[in-house]
Protein backbone atom coordinates (compact mmCIF):
# COMPACT_ATOMS: atom_id res chain seq x y z
CA UNK A 1 0.00 0.00 0.00
CA UNK A 2 2.80 2.42 0.85
CA UNK A 3 4.38 1.79 -2.57
CA UNK A 4 1.04 2.63 -4.20
CA UNK A 5 0.88 5.90 -2.28
CA UNK A 6 4.42 6.77 -3.37
CA UNK A 7 3.62 5.93 -6.98
CA UNK A 8 0.47 8.10 -6.86
CA UNK A 9 2.44 10.96 -5.31
CA UNK A 10 5.10 10.80 -8.02
CA UNK A 11 2.53 10.61 -10.80
CA UNK A 12 0.81 13.71 -9.37
CA UNK A 13 4.05 15.67 -9.26
CA UNK A 14 3.99 19.06 -10.95
CA UNK A 15 7.07 17.87 -12.86
CA UNK A 16 5.07 15.20 -14.70
CA UNK A 17 5.13 15.85 -18.46
CA UNK A 18 7.44 18.84 -17.99
CA UNK A 19 10.89 19.21 -19.54
CA UNK A 20 13.94 19.66 -17.34
CA UNK A 21 17.47 20.53 -18.50
CA UNK A 22 20.24 19.57 -16.07
CA UNK A 23 23.69 20.99 -16.85
CA UNK A 24 26.23 18.95 -14.93
CA UNK A 25 24.19 15.75 -15.14
CA UNK A 26 27.08 13.39 -15.80
CA UNK A 27 27.64 12.58 -12.14
CA UNK A 28 26.98 13.52 -8.54
CA UNK A 29 24.22 15.92 -7.60
CA UNK A 30 23.19 16.70 -11.18
CA UNK A 31 22.75 13.01 -11.98
CA UNK A 32 20.70 12.56 -8.80
CA UNK A 33 18.43 15.47 -9.77
CA UNK A 34 17.90 13.89 -13.19
CA UNK A 35 16.95 10.53 -11.64
CA UNK A 36 14.51 12.02 -9.16
CA UNK A 37 12.87 14.27 -11.74
CA UNK A 38 12.50 11.38 -14.19
CA UNK A 39 10.87 9.31 -11.43
CA UNK A 40 8.29 12.11 -11.14
CA UNK A 41 7.44 11.92 -14.81
CA UNK A 42 9.62 14.71 -16.16
CA UNK A 43 11.29 14.53 -19.54
CA UNK A 44 14.93 14.99 -18.63
CA UNK A 45 17.68 16.41 -20.82
CA UNK A 46 21.09 15.55 -19.39
CA UNK A 47 23.80 18.01 -20.39
CA UNK A 48 27.49 18.23 -19.57
CA UNK A 49 31.03 17.98 -20.89
CA UNK A 50 31.42 14.20 -21.13
CA UNK A 51 29.19 12.34 -23.63
CA UNK A 52 30.25 9.03 -22.06
CA UNK A 53 29.26 10.08 -18.54
CA UNK A 54 25.94 11.45 -19.79
CA UNK A 55 25.15 8.23 -21.65
CA UNK A 56 25.85 6.17 -18.52
CA UNK A 57 23.33 8.25 -16.62
CA UNK A 58 20.82 8.23 -19.46
CA UNK A 59 20.86 4.43 -19.48
CA UNK A 60 19.29 4.50 -15.99
CA UNK A 61 16.40 6.75 -17.06
CA UNK A 62 13.19 6.28 -19.08
CA UNK A 63 13.33 6.35 -22.88
CA UNK A 64 12.07 9.94 -22.90
CA UNK A 65 15.41 11.12 -21.48
CA UNK A 66 18.16 12.31 -23.78
CA UNK A 67 21.73 13.53 -23.36
CA UNK A 68 23.51 16.41 -25.11
CA UNK A 69 27.16 17.35 -24.67
CA UNK A 70 27.67 21.04 -23.89
CA UNK A 71 30.52 23.35 -22.94
CA UNK A 72 29.25 25.82 -20.33
CA UNK A 73 32.14 28.15 -21.11
CA UNK A 74 31.08 28.46 -24.76
CA UNK A 75 28.07 30.59 -25.71
CA UNK A 76 27.57 28.94 -29.11
CA UNK A 77 27.56 25.49 -27.50
CA UNK A 78 24.89 26.59 -24.99
CA UNK A 79 22.78 28.22 -27.70
CA UNK A 80 22.93 24.99 -29.70
CA UNK A 81 21.83 23.01 -26.64
CA UNK A 82 18.72 25.09 -26.02
CA UNK A 83 17.87 25.32 -29.71
CA UNK A 84 17.87 21.53 -29.81
CA UNK A 85 15.81 21.21 -26.62
CA UNK A 86 13.17 23.74 -27.68
CA UNK A 87 10.57 24.96 -25.19
CA UNK A 88 11.24 23.69 -21.68
CA UNK A 89 10.17 24.26 -18.07
CA UNK A 90 13.08 23.99 -15.63
CA UNK A 91 16.82 24.60 -15.71
CA UNK A 92 19.18 23.10 -13.12
CA UNK A 93 22.88 23.97 -13.18
CA UNK A 94 25.21 21.94 -10.98
CA UNK A 95 28.36 22.11 -13.11
CA UNK A 96 31.46 23.29 -11.30
CA UNK A 97 35.24 22.95 -11.40
CA UNK A 98 37.46 21.16 -8.89
CA UNK A 99 39.05 23.81 -6.68
CA UNK A 100 41.99 23.11 -4.40
CA UNK A 101 42.17 24.85 -1.04
CA UNK A 102 44.81 27.59 -1.15
CA UNK A 103 45.32 30.92 0.62
CA UNK A 104 45.08 34.07 -1.47
CA UNK A 105 48.87 34.48 -1.55
CA UNK A 106 49.28 31.08 -3.22
CA UNK A 107 46.30 31.24 -5.59
CA UNK A 108 47.20 31.73 -9.23
CA UNK A 109 45.00 34.44 -10.72
CA UNK A 110 44.51 32.47 -13.95
CA UNK A 111 43.30 29.45 -11.97
CA UNK A 112 40.83 31.67 -10.12
CA UNK A 113 39.62 33.19 -13.38
CA UNK A 114 39.16 29.72 -14.90
CA UNK A 115 37.03 28.68 -11.92
CA UNK A 116 34.84 31.76 -12.30
CA UNK A 117 34.67 31.10 -16.05
CA UNK A 118 32.91 27.79 -15.35
CA UNK A 119 30.79 28.30 -12.25
CA UNK A 120 29.92 32.00 -12.46
CA UNK A 121 30.25 33.19 -16.05
CA UNK A 122 29.19 29.73 -17.23
CA UNK A 123 25.94 30.08 -15.27
CA UNK A 124 25.53 33.62 -16.61
CA UNK A 125 25.92 32.36 -20.20
CA UNK A 126 23.64 29.38 -19.65
CA UNK A 127 20.80 31.47 -18.23
CA UNK A 128 21.10 34.00 -21.06
CA UNK A 129 21.00 31.22 -23.64
CA UNK A 130 18.04 29.52 -21.92
CA UNK A 131 15.74 32.54 -21.62
CA UNK A 132 14.29 32.52 -25.17
CA UNK A 133 12.86 29.01 -24.68
CA UNK A 134 12.37 28.78 -20.89
CA UNK A 135 8.67 28.78 -19.95
CA UNK A 136 7.32 32.06 -18.51
CA UNK A 137 6.28 30.14 -15.38
CA UNK A 138 9.44 28.03 -15.33
CA UNK A 139 12.27 27.87 -12.82
CA UNK A 140 16.03 28.07 -12.59
CA UNK A 141 17.99 26.35 -9.81
CA UNK A 142 21.66 27.10 -9.24
CA UNK A 143 24.27 25.45 -7.01
CA UNK A 144 26.54 27.25 -4.56
CA UNK A 145 28.01 25.83 -1.33
CA UNK A 146 28.22 26.54 2.39
CA UNK A 147 31.67 28.13 2.09
CA UNK A 148 29.96 31.23 0.68
CA UNK A 149 29.02 32.08 4.26
CA UNK A 150 31.47 29.99 6.29
CA UNK A 151 34.89 31.58 6.43
CA UNK A 152 37.60 28.91 6.29
CA UNK A 153 41.28 29.79 5.81
CA UNK A 154 42.50 28.64 2.40
CA UNK A 155 39.03 28.68 0.82
CA UNK A 156 39.01 32.25 -0.49
CA UNK A 157 38.24 31.16 -4.06
CA UNK A 158 35.27 28.93 -3.18
CA UNK A 159 33.96 31.58 -0.78
CA UNK A 160 33.99 34.43 -3.26
CA UNK A 161 32.79 32.30 -6.17
CA UNK A 162 29.80 30.87 -4.30
CA UNK A 163 28.91 34.22 -2.76
CA UNK A 164 28.86 35.82 -6.22
CA UNK A 165 26.65 33.03 -7.53
CA UNK A 166 24.20 33.46 -4.65
CA UNK A 167 23.96 37.19 -5.31
CA UNK A 168 23.31 36.48 -8.99
CA UNK A 169 20.54 34.03 -8.11
CA UNK A 170 18.74 36.48 -5.84
CA UNK A 171 19.00 39.27 -8.39
CA UNK A 172 17.64 37.07 -11.17
CA UNK A 173 14.67 36.05 -9.01
CA UNK A 174 13.58 39.70 -9.20
CA UNK A 175 14.66 40.42 -12.75
CA UNK A 176 13.25 37.27 -14.38
CA UNK A 177 9.95 37.10 -12.46
CA UNK A 178 7.49 35.43 -12.78
CA UNK A 179 10.09 32.79 -13.53
CA UNK A 180 11.43 31.52 -10.23
CA UNK A 181 15.15 31.41 -9.40
CA UNK A 182 16.63 29.67 -6.36
CA UNK A 183 20.08 28.63 -5.18
CA UNK A 184 20.80 25.32 -3.46
CA UNK A 185 23.78 25.39 -1.09
CA UNK A 186 25.16 21.92 -0.27
CA UNK A 187 27.65 21.06 2.41
CA UNK A 188 30.24 18.32 1.92
CA UNK A 189 28.54 15.63 -0.15
CA UNK A 190 29.90 12.21 -1.08
CA UNK A 191 30.12 12.60 -4.85
CA UNK A 192 32.57 11.83 -7.62
CA UNK A 193 34.09 15.26 -7.05
CA UNK A 194 36.39 13.55 -4.55
CA UNK A 195 37.24 10.60 -6.80
CA UNK A 196 40.76 11.92 -7.32
CA UNK A 197 41.62 11.24 -3.69
CA UNK A 198 42.83 7.79 -2.58
CA UNK A 199 39.87 5.85 -1.20
CA UNK A 200 41.21 5.62 2.35
CA UNK A 201 42.02 9.35 2.44
CA UNK A 202 38.60 10.18 1.02
CA UNK A 203 36.75 8.07 3.57
CA UNK A 204 38.86 9.50 6.40
CA UNK A 205 38.01 13.02 5.23
CA UNK A 206 34.29 12.20 5.09
CA UNK A 207 34.42 10.69 8.58
CA UNK A 208 36.35 13.65 9.98
CA UNK A 209 34.00 16.17 8.39
CA UNK A 210 30.88 14.28 9.41
CA UNK A 211 32.01 14.05 13.02
CA UNK A 212 31.94 17.86 13.20
CA UNK A 213 28.41 18.16 11.84
CA UNK A 214 25.24 18.06 13.95
CA UNK A 215 23.90 15.16 11.85
CA UNK A 216 27.14 13.20 12.33
CA UNK A 217 27.88 12.47 8.67
CA UNK A 218 28.39 14.04 5.25
CA UNK A 219 25.58 14.31 2.73
CA UNK A 220 24.50 12.06 -0.10
CA UNK A 221 23.68 13.25 -3.64
CA UNK A 222 20.02 12.21 -3.38
CA UNK A 223 19.59 14.31 -0.25
CA UNK A 224 20.84 17.43 -2.01
CA UNK A 225 18.86 16.57 -5.15
CA UNK A 226 15.67 16.56 -3.09
CA UNK A 227 16.15 20.29 -2.47
CA UNK A 228 16.27 20.93 -6.22
CA UNK A 229 13.04 18.97 -6.64
CA UNK A 230 11.44 21.09 -3.92
CA UNK A 231 12.58 24.30 -5.60
CA UNK A 232 11.07 23.17 -8.90
CA UNK A 233 7.81 21.77 -7.56
CA UNK A 234 6.92 24.48 -5.04
CA UNK A 235 5.64 27.46 -7.00
CA UNK A 236 5.88 29.77 -3.99
CA UNK A 237 9.65 29.45 -3.55
CA UNK A 238 11.71 32.08 -5.35
CA UNK A 239 14.80 34.07 -4.43
CA UNK A 240 15.57 31.50 -1.77
CA UNK A 241 18.90 30.10 -0.64
CA UNK A 242 18.24 26.53 0.42
CA UNK A 243 20.91 25.05 2.72
CA UNK A 244 21.42 21.28 2.63
CA UNK A 245 24.54 21.02 4.74
CA UNK A 246 23.83 18.83 7.76
CA UNK A 247 23.98 21.89 10.00
CA UNK A 248 27.40 22.90 8.74
CA UNK A 249 26.68 26.62 9.06
CA UNK A 250 25.72 26.38 12.72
Amino acid sequence: QSQQVIAMTLSNSSLAQQTLVVIGAGSGIGAAVARQAAARGARVVLAGRSPEALQRQQAQLPESACSIAVDITDTASLQALFARVGAFDHLVISAGPAIAAKPLADTDLLDAQRAFEVKFWGVWRAVQAALPTLAPQGSISLTSGLLSRKMVPGQVLKTTLNAALEALGKHLAKELAPRRVNVISPGVTATEAYAGMPEDAREAMFARTGANLPVGRVGQPDEVAAAFILAMENGFISGSLIDVDGGGLL
